[in-house]
């Protein structure tokens, strides 16, 4: 081997060991996510462009079987983040925990009615079954009852007879006909729309209307804030990583194609309204309002109580991270 090639190799080299040295020393964000969880479209899309990286962290990605099992992983310091809606979070940090929320989505959904459903609102809706995926607690449902009182004078839950179940169970029934409407996860409601069920009002319509600012992240990454202090800037650099994604997913189709095989998509249609109502749901980039967080806290308190929100009655000093 000439000289030059020698030296041109021992480069090579150098740069690799290098590389690797550093990534090796880069901070390690351990997120615990449900294995089948629409965020892992996000976390894929960060690890396999190297976001991550360019932000100076490194993802690593735990799957857990549900939600209750990634909770303990975070609380257990087995996991660094997990993902739940900020109300959620800021009931622990109330509580005395030192959870910290970083924005991800403002997915809510809304309500779908069968195709050939003559429904115009949710005035029409009573004397019918709604199905509920989200429980008697979940938000999108009393965001939709206090919509409905304050629209109508309308009881929605005295007036409908209320089914509740798992989100595939609540597909499964909307598509079968046998509700007159359905409130499920944003990603079912997708499917349910691509074939065929019509959304009769989204949430975010209904929380405009009773005063609510609709931009309010609902979902978002939460850690502790000993975990943020021991990393200084890991929170900015989770939330630049995530808004790069977003901005990839939703200007260039071809980013979606490595995440096709881990959306359990049967059709186009479902991949297609999939991918719309997830860039919908994006977040703008930018801090939270928090005037506008803690109207929709007191509202959620007045609505769900002590059960839903804990001693969370006003909004939690430190909730939301500093993140631009």
């Amino acid at each position: 081997m000439n000289k030059t090639l020698k030296l041109a190799s021992l480069m090579v080299v150098g740069l690799i060991t290098t590389s690797s040295a550093w990534a090796q020393d880069l901070p390690v964000i351990r997120a615990a996510v449900l294995q089948i969880g629409t965020v892992n479209w996000e976390l894929s899309s960060i690890t396999q462009n190297g976001f991550d990286t360019e932000h100076g962290f490194s993802l690593d990605v735990q799957p857990y079987a549900d939600n209750g099992a990634t909770r303990v992983a975070v609380e257990g310091d087995e996991a660094d983040v997990a993902v739940a809606d900020w109300i959620w979070v800021a009931r622990q940090r109330a509580a005395g925990k030192d959870y910290v929320f970083v924005p991800y989505s403002k997915a809510v959904g809304g309500v779908v009615v069968p195709k050939d459903s003559t429904a115009q609102s949710l005035r029409d809706l009573a004397g019918g079954k709604i199905g509920i995926a989200g429980g008697p607690l979940d938000k999108s449902w009393l965001i939709l009852r206090a919509y409905a009182q304050q629209e109508y004078g309308m009881d929605l839950k005295a007036e409908t007879e209320q089914v509740f179940g798992a989100p595939p169970l609540i597909f499964k029934s909307g598509l079968s006909g046998e509700l007159a409407g359905a409130i499920n996860f944003w990603h079912f409601l997708a499917k349910m729309k691509a074939a065929g069920m019509r959304e009769l009002i989204s949430v975010e319509t209904a929380a405009t209307a009773l005063g609510l600012n609709p931009d309010t992240p609902l979902l978002g990454y939460y850690m502790k804030q000993s975990f943020i202090d021991a990393n200084p800037g890991i929170a900015q650099a989770l939330y630049d990583a995530s808004q790069d994604s977003k901005a990839l997913l939703a200007s260039d189709p071809a980013a979606w194609e490595p995440l096709r095989p881990d959306m359990n998509v049967q059709s186009d249609a479902q991949f297609e309204t999939l991918k719309a109502d997830y860039v919908a749901g994006s977040p703008a980039r930018g801090p939270v309002d928090l005037d506008g967080a803690d109207r929709f806290l007191k509202l959620m308190a007045e609505l769900g109580g002590e059960e839903l929100v804990g001693e969370a009655t006003t909004l939690p000093e430190g909730l939301f991270a500093d993140v631009k």
